[in-house]
């Protein structure tokens, strides 16, 4: 727990929120004090497990199953937070898919999918969360983004194309609402032991290894510190920002 991380009894938003780095970046806010609700598209009972553990410590968590990728789902769950809670303090864009081929093979479902999440999902979200905190002239918002938006690997050309827009996203909506008090930044994670990486893991653990200055995979937890960092006090004045959290990653 961060030393008046000013982080209790804020209100924060996660998708996501069910697995993996979502999961860590939920329990990590729930530490701090936060009033966490986060959304999942399809695994209630990860969801489930996630609300429970919490709730049996105390925290208070809530979950709700919703598709960011529809800007009218987004719109109904935030006024429905709003509704309950009163606000949003923070906002965290977690969700994302990965769909890895070669270019010449990709399917135009793996293409069209992972942009209806990782984009659109960015866009939907905090444009259904931004009125809120404009009329409160405060607020933060933290993406999470992936180093593959600038070290692109082979087989992620529709992945890293997705989290470069993320960045671009990040820095442009940050000069725009810089005057009404809300900052907003991304996290972008190297390779993270998750489900999500498995696959990649499993191919080539050695050379991933190899390739990482600390010499071992990222944790969920590491990429939710810097989550909770963002959102704390102590970032108050960072806006515009890419955090890379990768161990090193591609640096020699």
């Amino acid at each position: 727990m961060l030393a008046d991380s000013s982080l209790k009894d804020k209100v924060v938003l996660v998708s996501g929120g069910s697995r993996g780095i979502g999961r860590a970046i939920v329990e990590a806010f729930a530490t701090e004090g936060s009033k966490v609700t986060f959304f999942f598209r399809e695994d209630g009972f990860a969801a489930d497990a996630v609300v429970e553990r919490a709730q049996s410590n105390g925290a208070q968590v809530d979950a709700e199953q919703m598709d960011i990728r529809s800007p009218e789902a987004c719109v109904a769950a935030v006024d429905r937070l709003i509704e309950r809670r009163g606000r949003i303090d923070v906002l965290v864009n977690n969700s994302g898919i990965i769909r890895d081929n070669l270019l010449p093979i990709l399917e135009d479902a793996d293409i069209l999918d992972v942009f209806a999440t990782n984009v659109n999902g960015v866009f939907n979200l905090t444009r259904a969360v931004l009125p809120s905190m404009i009329s409160a002239r405060s607020g933060k918002i933290i993406n999470i983004s992936s180093v593959a938006a600038e070290k692109g690997g082979r087989g992620q050309t529709n992945y890293a194309a997705s989290k470069g827009a993320v960045n671009s996203f990040t820095r442009a909506l940050a000069v725009e609402v810089a005057p009404r008090g809300i900052t907003v930044n991304a996290v972008a994670p190297g390779v993270i032991a998750t489900e999500m990486s498995d696959r990649i893991v499993e191919r080539a653990a050695d050379e991933v290894l190899k390739r990482i200055l600390l010499r071992r995979l990222g944790t969920p937890e590491d990429v939710a510190h810097a989550v909770v960092f963002l959102a704390s006090r102590y970032a108050d004045y960072i806006t515009g920002e890419i955090l890379r959290v990768d161990g090193g990653f591609k640096m020699e």
